[in-house]
């Protein structure tokens, strides 16, 4: 950890979320639901996702904009959705964009950074995997992190990051962009501080 980042790149926040409730959730979407990520330079193979939050709640918005000024609305899918929004309620600070992201079998994330997505800069983006497989590697600044279905993990996106899905398994991960509040700093020290005690 760098003397100017005050909490790890990585860190497993202490929530467990039910896989199989989160799994029931994302089968009954119908299939037209899934939008193609927007930022086709970065990946090759399918990536795509489905906004639950978006910007003035449109089904169609997979693009988090920093720089919007319109709100962020839960989107009509997300209604149909008990175990997503159970995990969006067990959210006490404020939730921007809320998706979910598939990487398909076969595809790969190339190496990339994100927009000011680190603790320190006052958002952060939440990662609960729904679905994945152990051959999926997912890199942030050239180490490798492990990520279980129900579990979230904060990563920091600055730095450098890649996914590989050389399964036959699509994995999908719902994706959320949290500010900073008081209490979720409290649920960062929490989660740094038991790191510690187990390392």
């Amino acid at each position: 950890m760098s003397s100017s980042r005050t909490m790890p790149d990585r860190l497993r926040l202490p929530f467990q979320f039910d896989v199989a409730r989160l799994q029931a959730d994302l089968a009954s979407l119908p299939a037209g639901t899934w939008v193609r990520h927007f930022n086709t330079m970065n990946y090759e193979g399918e990536w795509s996702g489905v906004p639950l939050r978006a910007v003035a709640g449109s089904a169609q918005a997979l693009y988090p904009d920093p720089t919007g000024l319109e709100r962020y609305e839960d989107t009509p899918l997300l209604a149909s959705c008990p175990a997503f929004q159970d995990v969006l309620a067990a959210f006490s600070c404020p939730i921007g964009s809320a998706r979910l992201l598939k990487l398909a079998a076969g595809a790969h994330i190339r190496e990339h950074t994100d927009y000011n997505l680190g603790f320190d800069d006052g958002e952060v983006r939440l990662h609960v995997p729904i679905v994945t497989h152990p051959d999926v590697a997912f890199f942030v600044a050239g180490q490798r992190v492990r990520l279980l279905p129900g579990e979230c993990w904060y990563l920091d996106l600055n730095l450098p990051h890649r996914v590989d899905n050389p399964s036959d398994t699509d994995r999908v991960h719902l994706v959320l962009d949290c500010v900073v509040d008081d209490w979720l700093r409290g649920i960062f020290e929490q989660a740094r501080a038991e790191s510690l005690r187990v390392a």
